[in-house]
């Protein structure tokens, strides 16, 4: 009979395998991984060897997975204030978050956003009272990530 230490794999080897399955379904950061890793109770001897690992192969690099995550989210018309909440909240950098919203900024209007946004949700809200609606499109603006201010120049001109 085998004992149970010799029908397990490597710990190193277990621990690429979980982050490949978990890599093929999207990107990740470097901090998400080291959390799932340490949620599986690997040590951390074995979590920074894998990731070390997957560094220098290039599967991960956080500016990617900020860049990608930037582009998907604004593809979604999510403002710039709430993605940059959600990459903090996946472990990325501040400063790799700033150098990617600068180069995503040039191509990028927000109040032409904010208005098709708006305009598109007035058209359901037309039934309401217009303070109401008002109220109603400005928490769904401000709730996708837009500045206030936009908001309120839009909504101003609008309404």
């Amino acid at each position: 009979m085998l004992n149970k230490k010799s029908q397990r794999e490597d710990p190193f080897q277990e621990a690429k395998n979980y982050c490949f399955l978990l890599l093929k379904f999207r990107l990740r950061s470097e901090d998400e991984i080291r959390r799932r890793l340490k949620k599986k109770r690997f040590n951390s001897t074995v979590i920074e060897k894998t990731l070390a690992f997957l560094r220098v192969r290039g599967f991960l690099d956080d500016r990617q997975f900020a860049r990608s995550w930037l582009e998907s989210r604004l593809k979604n018309k999510f403002g710039l204030r709430r993605i940059k909440q959600e990459l903090l909240l996946k472990g990325i950098d501040k400063k790799i978050i700033d150098e990617q919203i600068e180069e995503i900024r040039e191509g990028y209007s927000e109040e032409d956003l904010v208005a098709g946004l708006a305009q598109k949700r007035l058209n359901q809200l037309k039934d309401l009272d217009p303070q109401k609606a008002k109220r109603r499109l400005y928490s769904y603006l401000i709730r996708r990530g837009f500045s206030p201010e936009r908001v309120l120049d839009v909504l101003n001109r609008l309404i």
